[in-house]
């Protein structure tokens, strides 16, 4: 992995950051690198606005390569979850950091350790190589939980594998909601006890309603609640593929 966030990228996240139109202004530029450079101790080539630089970009452009690599990464990172830059373009913001993440998360000091069992993660995903959809949808979960960001987006992934994996295994087009109460019949019909039907089909309902609740929110996900999903969602998709391998008595 690089060791430094190169000038090409910076330049990039610049013209996203201060799009002319939908970007942060020039005195925002100033206040927010601003304070990160109070805290690292540095000096800005831009303190103050207006700016002698001739655009937004290149003023910001030019703070954010006065940072250290590893701070650089984490000033853009963040500026790109600012509500300000959410509000005014966030689709690009989100591309972008999810670019920096996947190629310079080396340099996050602060970047999550792929804690869950990896025994289960590899039992999974052999379960999972006939159901290449789902398979797809759990590696990407794996590999944003690894990054260390977007919470929202690994429990997406993690339900619509899920879902989709209940699909094909029922043949049809639910939602997982709505899947909820054929799961205890086809636990039981394949020799299953009565009593892990029932507790399965209610630890997937209380799954479902979790997931309404946070999918939707990323600044509302627990950090270490997003490892026991995870889990979870593996332990769910292995034991529903074994089921499946049982003829129906």
């Amino acid at each position: 992995m690089p060791d430094e966030l190169p000038a090409i990228f910076v330049t990039h996240a610049s013209s996203v950051l201060a799009d002319t139109a939908a970007g942060l202004t020039g005195s925002e530029i100033v206040s927010l690198t601003a304070a990160y450079a109070v805290e690292y101790g540095i000096d800005l080539p831009h303190p103050r606005y207006p700016f002698d630089a001739h655009s937004k970009r290149t003023a910001l452009y030019d703070n954010l390569m006065a940072f250290s690599p590893r701070a650089r990464y984490r000033v853009i990172r963040e500026l790109c979850a600012t509500p300000t830059v959410q509000q005014r373009n966030g689709e690009a913001a989100n591309k972008l950091r999810m670019t920096l993440v996947a190629k310079y998360h080396n340099l996050d000091d602060g970047a999550a350790e792929l804690e869950v069992s990896q025994g289960l993660v590899a039992g999974t995903r052999q379960w999972l190589e006939p159901f290449p959809s789902t398979l797809e949808l759990y590696g990407q979960a794996l590999q944003k939980y690894g990054l260390g960001a977007f919470r929202r987006n690994v429990l997406d992934d993690l339900r619509l594998g899920l879902e989709k994996l209940l699909q094909t295994l029922f043949g049809n087009t639910k939602s997982l909601e709505n899947q909820i109460p054929a799961l205890g019949s086809f636990i039981t019909e394949r020799n299953g006890s009565p009593e892990l039907a029932n507790m399965f089909v209610k630890l997937v309902d209380y799954y479902a309603k979790y997931q309404n609740n946070y999918v939707k929110h990323d600044d509302a996900v627990i950090e270490e609640e997003v490892e026991f999903v995870l889990e979870i969602t593996s332990s769910f998709m292995k034991h529903l593929v074994r089921m499946a391998t049982r003829e129906a008595g």
